[in-house]
């Protein structure tokens, strides 16, 4: 049995951007379907100002997707994956790049209870810190990767290929 991912791409970036391009191909190579939000109006509201209409968008999309459903996101698209998780209902989260915090959002973030989680974040993530990152996997016992790598992690998308094709088949199996 396969299911529906929905994939978040990160600011300043789109639907067609490198990661979530690479993982939607994974995810429907795998028989499952996959649809990329569009986020860029919303960006242009500024890095807070861009969370709650994405939010919105991200927790419409999931309204009657068909189960299981994932979420997926890098960057800012991990960050309104974990709040989505928390408004809607999904079995799983893969989050890449993660920030634990967006300055000046007032929304907190966590993961919901019980929602199979992954982290792959890079060492020498130079916006999201890594530390922050860690200890954020560390609270909640979720598995976590971490590569040699920056915030785009551009050097590991065959990684994020191959740990995300994982991470569908231990939600079908």
């Amino acid at each position: 049995m396969t299911g529906h991912v929905i994939l978040s791409h990160g600011s300043n970036s789109g639907p067609e951007a490198t990661k979530v391009s690479a993982l939607a191909r994974v995810a429907e190579s795998l028989g499952w379907t996959a649809f990329r939000p569009d986020y860029r109006a919303d960006d242009a509201n500024g890095y807070a100002g861009c969370v709650a209409p994405r939010l919105a968008r991200l927790t419409a999309a999931m309204r009657g997707a068909a189960r299981p459903l994932l979420l997926a996101g890098s960057s800012m698209g991990a960050f309104v994956a974990g709040l989505a998780s928390l408004r809607a209902p999904c079995d799983g989260l893969f989050l890449i790049a993660l920030p634990t915090a967006i300055p000046g959002c007032p929304e907190p973030f966590s993961i919901a209870a019980g929602v199979p989680a992954m982290l792959v974040h890079g060492y020498h993530d130079e916006l999201c810190p890594v530390d922050a990152a860690i200890a954020f996997a560390r609270a909640r016992a979720m598995p976590a990767l971490l590569l040699d790598g920056d915030h785009r992690l551009t050097d590991h998308v065959a990684t994020l290929e191959r740990q995300f094709a994982l991470f569908l088949q231990s939600r079908t199996g």
